[in-house]
């Protein structure tokens, strides 16, 4: 269509397949190059139907395409020097989280998008899902304070590991998936978080000396509320409960019970890790004989969002921000904080001490 967007899409893996996928079914977009150093590129033109110019270098594509905007989806130790040149370039962004790789960095991203008046939208993809959604509101019904438990311990093999070994380059798997749930948490509590503890351990040598692929961190918020997470890469990682969110407070507790997506083989879908497919909500109100006065309810969540939907939903999300001069800020602010917090953890792993915020 003549009115859409002309957007330049660089990464071309897993999360950039899926957002090219959706710019190519959508009318407001208009997909102008495809960029990446391999042949990812290459795999997604042909799945598009081979219509799309191919770029192995970001500058180049730039100076050569002038888009409109400019989706990232690379390793996160590009994203700020990406996101930074599209915005001197005068571009819109999409960028995957994390932000940045740094708190300072993901700071310069914000403030380039503000001096050159453009949007920039992170994929936060758990915002944009109805269930997860509902699972925030349901989570702020139990009174305070809360104890939030959630996990995502990933069995990576062949290809999903060649992808864990290169984003433990840059980030450790606590900073690169905690983000989500970290942004969840602050959902649910709306309260200041002000310390974080964090362990972490290096189960294979075929990562850095110094990195490490599992770990776990928990948060104290100044309401008294909770939080752990936890998140492992690799194939020694077990998949015996590798898939917890739940939530409980003083009136009850909510569990995503994802019967499917929680089972064997699944710990390294990305498909999966969106997906709940049931909430079960207990509540605890009981009579004189402390016996419990409510039975369970369950939520069945039959017609959630692929994992494409969501990417739909989430370029739907940057389209309108564009259009309808949506304020970002506080989404742009929300990004930051949890990428503060999620590198407070980092540091406490690596010091072995409690890291006041």
């Amino acid at each position: 269509m003549n009115n859409s967007l002309k957007i330049l899409v660089v990464g071309c893996g897993n999360m950039g397949a899926s957002h090219a996928t959706a710019y190519h079914n959508m009318d407001g977009f208009s997909i102008c190059g495809l960029v990446s150093t391999g042949t990812s590129k290459n795999l997604l033109n042909e799945k598009l139907g081979d219509q799309y110019p191919l770029y192995d270098d970001f500058e180049k594509a730039l100076a050569i395409t002038q888009p409109d905007a400019v989706c990232i989806s690379t390793y996160p130790d590009t994203h700020e020097s990406f996101a930074i040149k599209a915005f001197e370039k005068e571009c819109h962004v999409f960028i995957e989280k994390p932000l940045a790789d740094s708190v300072a960095g993901s700071e310069r991203v914000a403030a380039a998008a503000k001096a050159s008046g453009k949007k920039l939208v992170i994929g936060y993809i758990l915002r944009h899902h109805p269930s997860w959604q509902q699972f925030v509101q349901v989570a702020q019904q139990m009174g305070k304070p809360l104890v939030m438990r959630m996990n995502l311990n990933q069995q990576s093999q062949g290809y999903m590991w060649d992808v864990h070994r290169n984003l433990m380059k840059s980030l450790s798997p606590i900073v690169d998936c905690g983000v989500h749930y970290i942004d969840v948490m602050c959902q649910m509590t709306r309260s200041k978080p002000v310390q974080v503890n964090a362990i972490g351990a290096r189960l294979t040598n075929d990562i850095p000396e110094g990195n490490y692929n599992y770990g776990q961190l928990q948060i104290r918020f100044e309401d008294g509320s909770v939080g752990w997470y936890e998140a492992g890469w690799g194939p020694m990682m077990s998949e015996t409960a590798f898939f917890v969110k739940d939530v409980i407070g003083p009136k009850g507790s909510v569990s995503i019970v994802a019967k499917d997506a929680g089972g064997k083989g699944k710990s390294d879908s990305v498909e999966a890790h969106t997906k709940t497919e049931s909430i079960r909500i207990h509540h605890a109100d009981i009579d004189d004989k402390n016996k419990f006065t409510k039975p369970d309810e369950w939520l069945n969540l039959t017609d959630e969002p692929s994992h494409q939907g969501l990417c739909d939903r989430e370029q739907s999300y940057f389209l309108n921000a564009i259009k309808n001069d949506v304020d970002l800020t506080d989404h742009v602010q929300d990004a930051i904080n949890s990428l503060r917090i999620a590198f407070a953890c980092d540091e406490s792993v690596r010091s072995g001490k409690p890291v006041m915020l």
